[in-house]
């Protein structure tokens, strides 16, 4: 039963990285082996106390056969500690590497290997033989995202054998085979790094992108002032987003995705459809919202790239259909088709991407409803010192028309915290709408 031990040390800074380009390490002879990658990998020998050649071979206790055949111990120790990899690799790794060689000393039989006799008698036993027997230890760097990791949720398992340090497998010899005691992995955990490479872009879509924007210039912002309009902020607490789930589940028994944003999103959309102007029954109305796709895509973007990687979804309906009696559950049944058959579909994720730029334009002059934000990212929760934010106002839907602010509740655990800007005759249609939609 072999140890395998693992130390993961991440670098203290804001969000791991992506690592560096194997030719970093060419000077040095170090090399990059799959998702972690290796930078130093040898033997760790006990400090020298006792003359080369000498053999050690206690015999297995009655206690511990029982266990040869078990699966090795597999452990992974997770560390914040701040520092550069320079500082890692020239001060940190080498003062680990005498520590362990050091108390190695008092703990020569972890050094060695496991006797199994074939055919025989005897006892297995432990062999140390001094200026021969080591424990393999590597030094490795990780792409990974270590506050993923480290978390509570539900992760995949399979990415922590990466962090597991690689013990040499069994080895037959003259009557006997013989495995190595234990074996150390210590993984860094670099600091971000940008590296664009990771969205794979075969269709050379950054190139269309690039000729639909490139004549059409930068604009100095400004402020859009007057905007001739009012802001108001709408709570849905669990209980509602329940009841709305709920509602949608007895009219829908067999639709998934019934999410608190689906709910969220198609009450608030058919609130903001029937607050406004008249329109021909046919009209179309749009609701977009963006998803993060990087786990969505194939092959998909670590979770601690850098930058924009949205796509978005688009549930489209009839004008009546929105202010009828059946409009909010039609809406959540779109918004939740969305989802299931495009944002978390890999093949239909980025179908059609070469016209986004273009689509999203075009929106501008179609009867569209955006969200803006994301309960996902708790800004309220941002630590300057001072506490919890009394209150986050999103002034991008000022210039959109029109589109809803999407955030956490500060003051409704679970709840849901939507905010508009519109112009003051629709707001209150749409407030009276809003609360007495909630009366069932």
């Amino acid at each position: 039963m072999p140890d395998q031990t693992g130390s993961l040390v991440h670098d203290g800074s804001s969000g791991p990285g992506m690592g560096m380009p194997a030719s970093s390490y060419k000077k040095s002879g170090f090399k990059i082996v799959g998702p972690v990658g290796s930078l130093r990998a040898g033997a760790l020998a006990p400090g020298t106390v006792s003359r080369p050649g000498m053999l050690t071979s206690p015999k297995v206790g009655s206690v511990d056969i029982p266990w040869l055949h078990f699966h090795p111990v597999r452990r992974l120790l997770f560390y914040d500690y701040p520092c550069s990899k320079p500082y890692f690799l020239e001060t940190v790794a080498p003062k680990l590497k005498e520590s362990l060689s050091l108390t190695l000393r008092h703990y020569l039989l972890v050094a060695g290997d496991l006797i199994f006799h074939l055919n025989s008698e005897k006892m297995p036993e432990i062999r140390y033989v001094a200026g021969d027997s080591a424990v393999s230890l590597t030094i490795a760097e990780s792409a990974s995202g270590f506050d993923d990791i480290i978390g509570n949720h539900a992760r995949d398992a399979d990415q922590f054998y990466e962090f597991v340090a690689p013990i040499d497998p069994v080895t037959d010899e003259s009557g006997y085979q013989k495995v190595p005691v234990m074996a150390l992995k210590v993984t860094l955990f670099p600091g971000r790094v940008l590296d664009r490479s990771v969205i794979k872009d075969p269709l050379r879509i950054n190139t269309i992108f690039l000729k639909v924007i490139r004549d059409v210039p930068l604009k100095s912002t400004s402020f859009p002032v007057p905007t001739n309009r009012v802001r108001a902020t709408y709570i849905l607490r669990q209980t509602d987003i329940q009841k709305l789930k709920d509602l949608v589940l007895e009219r829908k028994p067999g639709l998934v995705q019934v999410s608190s944003f689906v709910v969220t999103a198609a009450y608030v959309w058919t609130c903001f459809v029937k607050s406004g102007e008249q329109v021909d029954d046919d009209e179309l109305e749009f609701f977009s919202f963006a998803a993060d796709i990087r786990a969505r895509i194939d092959p998909p973007v670590p979770a601690n790239y850098f930058g924009n990687c949205l796509g978005y979804g688009l549930a489209i309906m009839e004008h009546i259909q929105l202010v009828g009696e059946e409009g909010f559950v039609m809406a959540a049944e779109a918004i939740a088709d969305q989802i299931k058959n495009r944002v978390n579909n890999k093949d239909e994720v980025l179908k059609g991407a070469e016209n986004w730029v273009s689509d999203m334009r075009a929106m501008n002059a179609i009867r569209a409803f955006w969200v803006s934000g994301s309960p996902k990212f708790d800004l309220s929760n941002a630590d300057f010192g001072w506490g919890t934010a009394r209150k986050l106002e999103i002034l991008t839907i000022d210039e959109e028309k029109y589109s809803m602010s999407l955030c956490k509740s500060r003051d409704s655990d679970g709840g849901l915290e939507i905010g508009l800007s519109l112009p003051k005759a629709r707001m209150e249609a749409f407030a009276t709408i809003f609360d007495e939609g909630l009366r069932f």
